[in-house]
C-alpha cells in the first residue's frame, strides 16, 4: 500500500511498546487530527428490536465508548508535543452530542455530529462509508485515530473500513507511536506473537489498543473554556452521501436473530479437597461436552 513502510519485526514479545512521542525539530505546520468517538450504552441491560437486530437506545444510560478515550488521549499527547488541532467526529442520534461535549472538556478543539434518521441501523460498511463522507466534509486531516472497537458492536472493523473508503494507509492494533514528523508517523503494531514497527505517510489512520495511554479526566478549566461551543451538525444532505449506501437499507449485513442472554439462576455448590473438586469439575465439563 502506498505510504506504508515496514521498518522492523520484533519477535516473541507481547509487551506493550513504550510510547515515545518526540516533537520533530523544524516542524513548520499545524497538525490536524480527527478522532472518531461513539456514544454507547452504559449498561448491558439494553432492549433489542428482534426484527431489525438494532439496539433500542432510547432512554438508556449512555457514555463515550471506553476505547475511544484512548484514541482521544493519543491525540492529546501529540498535541502536547506540537501545535495540533483536534476534531472529534461522532455518528449517532442527537443525544450523542453529549460525548462531543465531553471531548471538549478533555481538550478537543472542534466537534462534528453526524446525525440523520436515514443513517439509523447502519452496519460496518454503511457506518464507515458515512463517516468517510463526514470526515471529507469536515476538512483535510493528517491523522485519523479510532479506538480499537466499540463495546456495543465489538467488530473492530470500522476503523480499517473507514481508511479503505478514504483510500489512505492504516494500521490496526497500535500500541505505541515512537515518532512523527511533517510527513508521517512511526507506530508499533501488536500482532499477537510479535511487534511490528511501521511508518506511514499522511494522511493515514490508526486504531489504538487500550492502555496505549491512561486517559485523563475532564478539566474544569476546559469545561469553562468550551462553554457555549457546539458541534457542527452533518445530515445526509450535508455530506454528499449516496443514500442507498447509508443506514439499514445500505447495510449488506443481515442479522438472522439477535436476543439478550437469559439470566440463569441454576447453581451448584461443590465441597471437598482440591484434587477431588478438580475431578468433579472436569467430569461436569465432560458431560456437557465442554472438554
Amino acid at each position: 500500500m502506498i505510504g506504508y513502510c515496514i521498518i522492523n519485526i520484533c519477535r516473541a514479545s507481547r509487551a506493550r511498546a513504550l510510547l515515545l512521542l518526540r516533537s520533530c525539530a523544524g516542524w513548520r505546520k499545524r497538525m490536524k487530527i480527527a478522532v472518531c468517538v461513539k456514544q454507547v450504552p452504559g449498561t448491558t441491560k439494553v432492549d433489542i428490536d428482534e426484527k431489525t437486530g438494532v439496539l433500542l437506545r432510547s432512554g438508556v444510560e449512555a457514555r463515550m465508548n471506553p476505547y475511544d478515550l484512548y484514541a482521544l488521549e493519543t491525540a492529546l499527547r501529540i498535541k502536547e508535543k506540537t501545535e495540533t488541532e483536534i476534531s472529534v467526529i461522532s455518528m449517532g442520534p442527537p443525544q450523542a452530542a453529549a460525548v462531543i461535549k465531553e471531548a471538549f472538556w478533555l481538550g478537543a478543539d472542534k466537534g462534528f455530529l453526524v446525525t440523520d434518521k436515514r443513517f439509523a441501523g447502519a452496519d460496518v460498511l454503511a457506518t464507515s462509508y458515512t463517516l468517510s463522507k463526514a470526515i471529507t466534509a469536515a476538512g483535510d486531516f493528517d491523522l485519523i485515530i479510532c479506538g480499537k472497537q466499540t463495546t456495543d458492536g465489538d467488530t473492530a472493523q470500522v476503523g480499517p473500513a473507514l481508511a479503505q473508503w478514504l483510500g489512505i494507509p492504516h494500521a490496526a492494533w497500535v500500541t505505541g507511536i515512537t515518532d512523527f514528523d511533517e510527513k508521517g508517523v512511526n507506530a508499533v503494531q501488536d500482532l499477537g506473537d510479535s511487534l511490528l514497527d511501521i511508518r506511514m505517510e499522511y494522511p493515514c489512520l490508526i486504531t489504538v489498543e487500550k492502555d496505549i495511554f491512561q486517559p485523563r479526566l475532564p478539566s474544569y478549566k476546559k469545561m469553562l473554556e468550551s462553554e457555549g461551543r457546539e458541534a457542527v451538525i452533518f445530515g445526509l444532505d450535508d455530506i454528499d452521501c449516496d443514500e442507498t449506501l447509508c443506514g439499514l437499507d445500505g447495510s449488506p449485513t443481515k442479522v438472522e436473530r439477535i436476543f439478550p442472554p437469559e439470566a440463569g439462576e441454576d447453581r451448584m455448590m461443590l465441597e471437598g479437597e482440591a484434587e477431588v473438586l478438580a475431578g468433579k469439575v472436569f467430569e461436569l465439563f465432560r458431560e456437557k461436552k465442554l472438554v
